[in-house]
């Protein structure tokens, strides 16, 4: 079994060891390191393999926008994934911009943790949906009135699967259609939406009720 090897970071030691503890029970994830900053948590990606980072957004010394930059700069294929609240968004939008691969509730269950961790090491953005629209600032871009983008019923299709974070590869199998197909079908959704990344199709989708 291919584990994934993750690195916690969070200037509080009780939630740093409690998530330890959590996520350490499921058999796919070793926890390589525990940090307190992202200043530590870089020096752990030079030293160890790191597949996936849990970072907190607001720490001292080196908060959680700052270490997402320091460690996706070295490290392009290390995910990083922001633990936040709704209170952080401008923090988000920040983190996002330099490299992080999405962000959870800091009090979403350990379930859901664990599920965003293997979502992001397979390649796909993590997006809470309860707090999407608000963190990316999209609204604006959004009508809720679907028909007027003439999305055709594989293309909704299509976007529901990018909602549940499905890989390009899955969507494929699941619609029976090639990976190209499925490609050049994401740029013709891009286009009518006139959206920039499949995160922002996702946060479409859970604004106008194609996946709830």
């Amino acid at each position: 079994m291919e584990k994934i090897r993750l690195l916690i970071v969070d200037d509080e030691k009780l939630i740093r060891e409690g998530l330890k503890i959590m996520l350490s029970i499921f058999e796919d994830i070793e926890v390589v390191g525990l940090a307190e900053n992202g200043f530590e948590a870089l020096d752990i990606c030079k030293n160890q393999h790191v597949d996936v980072v849990l970072m907190d957004i607001r720490m001292k010394d080196c908060d959680g926008v700052m270490g997402t930059r320091l460690i996706k700069e070295q490290f392009t294929k290390i995910k990083v994934i922001i633990l936040t609240t709704f209170k952080d968004k401008e923090y988000i939008q920040d983190a996002l911009k330099y490299g992080a691969f999405g962000y959870m509730l800091k009090d979403s269950s350990h379930d859901v943790i664990y599920e965003g961790i293997k979502t992001a090491f397979k390649g796909n953005m993590v997006v809470h949906p309860d707090v999407a629209v608000e963190m990316m600032g999209i609204s604006s871009i959004i009508n809720p009135d679907i028909a007027r983008f003439n999305l055709s019923g594989k293309e909704l299709r299509i976007i529901e699967g990018i909602a549940k974070g499905f890989s390009n590869k899955e969507i494929s199998e699941e619609m029976f259609l090639s990976e190209g197909t499925i490609k050049n079908n994401i740029t013709n959704i891009l286009s009518k939406l006139e959206l920039r990344d499949r995160t922002q199709i996702a946060i479409f989708a859970f604004k106008n009720g194609i996946v709830n």
